[in-house]
């Protein structure tokens, strides 16, 4: 048996001319015939009838594949994921691990159009044997926390999609059947975050295809949550509020009765001492606010004091006070203004007050976010008044301030006209942990729970050059022939060529 060792490792040794860990094989020697070798050598010794004869020498080929993936042809790795599929049953470690890994490398291989290279359409027959072998996989000695394996039942969920719905509920108990079994004594970061990744992309696929499906998970999930909250699991808290904050935003009408229960006690200042709980914390909080401010002003009004209280402490942090404009601003966006009209004045004293004492650059743009929303929710007029009641003509020393607008005005229109970043970033299948943004020791954001971007005027201005045209329009109708003669005295030609194109297309001129 040593020559087909000694021949792997040669083919191996003389075909490789750079080699990165994410890629494998970047660049190979021309003169080995890698397809060749894998056709008559590999592949046989991969096709024999027991997945347990030869463990070295399996685990060999299936290293082939792996790090050779990008010079073999499709059809052949097509050809090789059926057998690695039921080496995910050998009972050597290594041989059951490489096979896991090497299936997400294959998934994770791109295609035309930064697609994958292998489709959910080629991957249909292989379905059900996939995901069953995959999770038998975790039952063998030596792998029930094993990280390739949980990684690889993430990346075939997230290829398959729709494929899986079927097996869903199966998937679902098991997750977290494992969940709960971790969660006793957390040892394998890596391990656990694919884990919730995984629950994520169940909920967000199933969910997809049938929204009303959220009560079948929360019935499957909130069980485990509440031990996991209830024995205080740090490692696991933060991952719970995400997966937490995806089914409550997928919820179309009222919260649910089992999260307005819970709402209280995420206001509790224990939660908001340790920095890992702070980014899915406020977006838990977001989530209720947009989902459920009616029900929180009516039925938890005596809680609204702790939402702010919760604000106050992040907007004094330099490192958190972008996560308490977070939740200001979903105040102030969806809460009935009634139930926040006492306490608005205080709001701008602490800003001002934070502002006055040790403002940055993250805060300052946090601020005018804010500001601008202020206005878009309550109006100019309001926001004058509540400046001017802090200290009197402060808002008109605030439009002295800035009154060269025109620059202002410039900036808008290249904003609409200048080209936007095309860079295409890795899309969420092909993400790793180590490439998450978001990822940290305390706190790791799962890529599969992320949040929409919401865009708070998105419905209430259609056409936002037009918005401007009719705007400028009425500034110009309630002052006539000053807008005009300092746009044509302040704006470049070509900013001026742009807004007469608004102007003409809104079917307005300026006075």
């Amino acid at each position: 048996m040593l020559i087909p060792y000694a021949a792997i490792y040669l083919v191996t040794s003389l075909a490789s001319k750079a080699q990165t860990q994410k890629h494998g094989i970047t660049q190979a020697n021309e003169l080995v015939n890698l397809t060749e070798f894998f056709v008559n050598h590999i592949q046989p010794d991969l096709k024999s009838a027991s997945v347990n004869e030869f463990p070295v020498l399996k685990a060999d080929g299936i290293k082939y594949i792996m790090i050779f993936r990008n010079q073999v042809p499709k059809e052949q790795l097509l050809l090789s994921i059926p057998l690695l599929i039921n080496h995910l049953q050998a009972e050597s470690i290594v041989v059951h691990t490489y096979a896991a890994h090497a299936l997400e490398r294959l998934f994770t291989m791109r295609g035309t159009n930064n697609t994958t290279l292998i489709t959910a359409a080629e991957m249909a027959p292989f379905v059900e044997v996939l995901l069953t072998n995959l999770f038998k996989a975790l039952t063998l000695p030596g792998s029930s926390e094993n990280e390739y394996i949980m990684k690889a039942i993430m990346r075939s969920f997230s290829l398959l999609q729709e494929s899986i719905i079927p097996y869903i509920p199966s998937v679902i108990t098991q997750l977290t059947q494992k969940l709960l079994a971790v969660s006793k004594n957390p040892s394998k970061p890596h391990f656990n975050h694919y884990m919730f990744e995984s629950i994520c992309l169940s909920i967000r696929i199933t969910c997809k295809a049938n929204p009303d499906a959220v009560g079948s998970f929360e019935e499957a999930l909130f069980m485990v949550f509440t031990e996991i909250l209830q024995n205080d699991v740090q490692e696991f808290i933060p991952y719970v509020f995400q997966v937490m904050s995806l089914l409550l935003e997928m919820h179309k009408n009222e919260i649910p009765s089992s999260y307005m229960a819970l709402f209280p006690h995420l206001l509790q200042p224990v939660l908001w001492e340790r920095t890992g709980n702070i980014p899915p914390l406020v977006r838990l909080l977001q989530a209720y606010l947009e989902r459920g401010a009616n029900t929180i002003a009516s039925a938890a009004a005596d809680k609204i004091p702790g939402l702010l209280g919760v604000f106050q402490k992040l907007i004094a942090s330099k490192a958190n006070d972008h996560q308490g404009f977070y939740l200001l601003n979903s105040i102030i966006e969806h809460m009935p203004p009634e139930s926040v009209d006492q306490y608005r004045k205080q709001i701008f004293i602490l800003l001002f007050q934070r502002l006055q004492n040790s403002k940055t650059t993250k805060f300052i743009k946090s601020f005018l976010v804010f500001i601008n929303l202020y206005c878009v929710k309550y109006g100019a007029l309001a926001l004058q008044e509540i400046f001017d009641s802090i200290q009197p003509n402060i808002y008109i020393m605030l439009l002295n301030y800035t009154h060269p607008w025109t620059p202002l005005l410039q900036a808008l229109i290249g904003l609409f006209e200048l080209p936007e970043d095309d860079t295409i970033p890795d899309e969420e299948h092909f993400i790793d942990i180590e490439d998450t943004p978001g990822y940290q020791t305390a706190f790791s954001q799962l890529a599969f729970a992320g949040k929409k971007e919401h865009d708070p005027v998105g419905q209430m201005v259609n056409n936002p050059r037009i918005h401007l045209a009719q705007s400028l329009h009425k500034l110009s109708t309630a002052c006539p022939g000053r807008v005009p003669s300092m746009l044509s005295t302040s704006l470049n030609a070509e900013a001026l060529q742009y807004l007469q194109g608004y102007l003409q297309a809104a079917s307005v001129t300026l006075l």
